[in-house]
């Protein structure tokens, strides 16, 4: 197996050293990531400006770009070598519910499932993260479980783990998103030259987070693995508004 690597919190992140590390047990690790952190940046592309790719000594490539930037250009042109699987992380801090919207992590796992590649996405679910070794190891015990199967061409998941010590292990559990409260406010404060300016509030906590949930897994200590589709379709309400639109003439 050939595993290409990234992540939306840089190339130097300790989370991606550690999976990069553990995961060259199983095969090739290529790795192309964001040259500083690019949390939040979702599913953007860099199109209207050119992007360069540097080598670090430890042979990790590194992009300016967004996360979605770096798993495109490795699978579209980079490398001679198409990796087989796409996984992302280990990013520091979860990614939970509404949270999908908006992670680079998601995103960089997302675009190699675009791409053609079944794709993971790793989160280590605390805010001060420390236990990454005991992620790594976690995901390498997964992957091996499932490339004993056959994987599904669509597969795309999103795996946050605990950030607890090997002594305090937790189950896996399959599970769905929840959703968040709303953001709080944005903070409003003054630069050092007295210019206002502006911090994005922190994420709202869980709404709903009931058994099911990936944020009740992450509560009870346990490993939450949520497989994810793109289809943001809303079945249920097509034919309302085909009902609202029905009268609208066209002149």
């Amino acid at each position: 197996m050939h595993f290409l690597l990234s992540n939306d919190d840089g190339y130097m992140a300790p989370g991606l050293e550690v999976l990069a590390r553990e995961i060259s047990r199983l095969g090739k690790v290529t790795v192309v990531a964001p040259d500083r952190d690019r949390s939040g940046a979702s599913n953007s592309l860099t199109l209207d400006t050119p992007l360069s790719v540097k080598t670090a000594k430890n042979g990790f490539r590194y992009v300016n770009g967004t996360p979605t930037d770096c798993v495109h250009l490795a699978i579209t042109g980079l490398l001679d070598d198409v990796p087989d699987m796409v996984i992302s992380g280990i990013n520091s801090g979860p990614n939970l519910g509404d949270d999908v919207l908006y992670s680079g992590t998601v995103a960089a796992a997302m675009e190699g499932r675009f791409l053609g590649r079944p794709a993971v996405a790793v989160s280590l679910a605390g805010y001060n993260a420390t236990h990454y070794d005991n992620a790594a190891s976690l995901v390498c015990t997964f992957l091996e479980r499932m490339l004993s199967e056959s994987l599904p061409p669509d597969l795309l998941l999103n795996i946050n783990i605990p950030d607890f010590s090997q002594s305090e292990p937790g189950r896996w559990e399959t599970t769905r998103l929840g959703k968040r409260h709303k953001s709080e406010a944005s903070v409003r404060m003054s630069d050092p030259k007295g210019r206002e300016v502006f911090w994005i509030g922190p994420a709202g906590h869980g709404n709903d987070a009931g058994p099911g949930t990936d944020f009740y897994a992450i509560e009870n200590g346990n490993i939450s693995v949520t497989p994810l589709q793109f289809d943001l379709t809303r079945y249920d309400i097509i034919d309302d508004v085909a009902s609202w639109i029905s009268p609208l003439a066209i002149k």
